[in-house]
């Protein structure tokens, strides 16, 4: 399986996702010719080499009518960050105060829509990426400023920056196109970053927003290490988080923001294969002993569809030598806290428990298969040396059904 590990031990920020990924693709100087070729207005893309800590690897600078953003922008609306750990893509709801005279303007959701998607050469996917992208980091603003989304409005610089970042980004993520993207906890930075109403705690409300149900840290170094623009990008792409899986890498890039510490302030990309798509889920589990086969159906179905992978029941014996069922819920981490409040609400327990669990699954790929009757999904799952493949059971019924045929006969016209 293609892998790509993101390594944010010095958080993230848009010019460097940018960067690292550009050093994982086979003409780097090409893919910035393409950029650059996109037409974004007033946008410059600028490559060139940087070291930190002895480590080389790369800058991306993106010049907006000639001036790159730098810490020395302040901005101002809601609130005024003062980025004391990465110089990138400003992409808040802020209006900049310069010392130069020029006239700027400000964009809604809608009209950088209509900038990527009507007026920029790029593939579909990669305009379904940005605008999603784009949505986590309006949404958040609109969580954090206490406005609809619609009344949040991006500052002509400042989208320029980050529509050029994060269009960069998406278009490199579907230039090498993972099976699976991993990240690493990410680190966000710590102290307080300063504001127009006040100082507010690291990480800034907008990107603690995005980041809500990612594993983040803070540490030693002073400073907002990860911004909206890098969170959303991680949120959007990850496939899951957590530590670097076995691999054999086949690439690895290094893209480093400007600020210097005494930590290589970079984001490492790692591209490799794993042998397997194994991860780590959740296992929720109670007993009950009062339910009727009707209600456990009912919640099961109702777990199910809050998002759990998997829901089952084992016959038990409880105290009192009473028979019981244990029910038990499979579900990724970030969704256990909600599939908690689910169970209690929908069955007769008084505790749950939880175990982690490491799973290892086969790749599934899905094929349609045409048929006299019409369209059938057929699952594939490979990996471990197997290779199995599957008719979709609801299509199946609805092809015995429409016909009046058995499921063994509608298998027999269609294998």
């Amino acid at each position: 399986m293609k892998t790509l590990y993101l390594q944010c031990n010095m958080g993230a920020a848009g010019d460097m996702l940018t960067a690292a990924l550009l050093e994982l693709v086979p003409d780097p100087d090409a893919v910035v010719a393409e950029l650059n070729g996109l037409g974004i207005p007033g946008v410059e893309f600028v490559k060139e080499p940087m070291s930190k800590c002895g480590i080389g690897g790369t800058h991306m600078s993106v010049k907006v009518h000639g001036e790159e953003e730098s810490e020395e922008m302040f901005h101002h609306h809601d609130h005024e960050h003062m980025h004391e750990g990465h110089a990138h893509d400003h992409d808040h709801t802020h209006e900049h105060t310069h010392d130069h005279a020029h006239h700027h303007h400000h964009s809604s959701l809608h009209d950088i829509g209509h900038i990527v998607c009507d007026h920029l050469n790029l593939p579909e996917q990669v305009k379904q990426d940005v605008m999603a992208v784009y949505g986590l980091i309006a949404e958040a603003e609109s969580h954090a400023h206490g406005v609809p989304v619609t009344e949040i409005h991006f500052h002509e610089v400042g989208t320029m920056d980050a529509i050029a970042d994060i269009t960069a980004a998406c278009l490199l993520m579907n230039r090498i196109a993972p099976d699976q993207v991993i990240v690493s906890p990410v680190h966000v930075g710590s102290g307080q970053v300063r504001c127009a109403h006040g100082i507010l705690p690291v990480p800034a409300p907008a990107t603690a927003y995005i980041l809500n149900g990612v594993p983040i840290y803070g540490g030693a170094v002073k400073g907002e290490l990860c911004t909206p623009t890098g969170a959303a990008l991680l949120k959007h792409f990850a496939t899951r988080f957590g530590d670097m899986p076995v691999m054999r890498t086949e690439a690895i890039g290094y893209g480093m923001g400007k600020k210097d510490f005494e930590v290589a302030n970079c984001v490492r990309a790692i591209l490799g294969e794993t042998e397997d798509a194994g991860d780590t889920v959740a296992q929720l589990e109670c007993n009950v002993d009062d339910m009727t086969a009707e209600e456990l159906s009912f919640a099961m179905e109702t777990i199910l569809a809050a998002g759990a992978l998997e829901v089952y029941t084992v016959p038990v014996g409880m105290k009192k030598s009473r028979p019981g069922t244990l029910l038990s819920v499979l579900c990724h981490e970030d969704q256990k806290q909600k599939l908690v409040q689910v169970i209690f609400k929908n069955t007769t327990t008084i505790g749950v428990r939880e175990h982690s669990c490491s799973r290892y699954t086969l790749q599934r790929s899905f094929e349609t298969v045409h048929t006299p009757y019409g369209d059938v999904q057929k699952k594939i799952s490979s990996g471990y040396g197997v290779k199995r493949e599957k008719y979709e059971y609801e299509d199946l019924a609805r092809i015995a059904r429409e016909q009046g045929m058995s499921l063994a006969e509608v298998k027999k016209q269609v294998l």
